[in-house]
């Protein structure tokens, strides 16, 4: 049986012209096997919820490089949780805050709004993409325990 290739929605968040980090995270995600949607820049979190829900997508990368993914990035998850996207893995990362800011004070803002991955400016693809492939499987593992229970729990 064919294993079912993980399906990514990758943008550029909010008013960010930055598109060369996207292309280069498209092509490294794409060599690595995954499924991805680039919806490119410009674009907003409803932009990204749709094809998260149009493509069954399993991950949302967003990306910012002009400083201010951290104010685009405010309600993200509560946003994916009412669009019945509850399960959906969602990265960020770049240039996401204005200024020279601590990476590990930054970084636990995004957990905090609840994105499972922050990544600051200049990270390497390849690490991006060894993350994603462990949580992904892991995510992959709770949800099939949860669907193998014998009880329903509703959030």
């Amino acid at each position: 049986m064919e294993k079912k290739r993980k399906t990514i929605v990758l943008g550029v968040l909010g008013v960010d012209a930055h598109v060369v980090g996207n292309k280069i995270m498209a092509h490294a995600l794409e060599k690595e096997g995954f499924q991805v949607v680039n919806i490119g820049t410009f674009s907003s979190q409803a932009d990204f919820i749709r094809a998260a829900i149009e493509t069954a997508a399993d991950a949302i990368l967003v990306g910012s490089l002009c400083g201010h993914g951290e104010l685009e990035c405010r309600g993200f998850r509560d946003h994916c949780v009412e669009a019945g996207l509850s399960n959906i893995h969602l990265v960020a990362g770049g240039n996401l805050v204005v200024g020279k800011q601590n990476w590990e004070e930054v970084e636990k803002r995004f957990q905090d709004m609840g994105f499972d991955r922050a990544y600051p400016p200049g990270v390497s693809p390849k690490k991006v993409i060894e993350d994603l492939k462990i949580d992904l499987a892991n995510n992959q593992k709770s949800e099939t325990r949860i669907k193998n229970r014998k009880t329903i729990f509703f959030f």
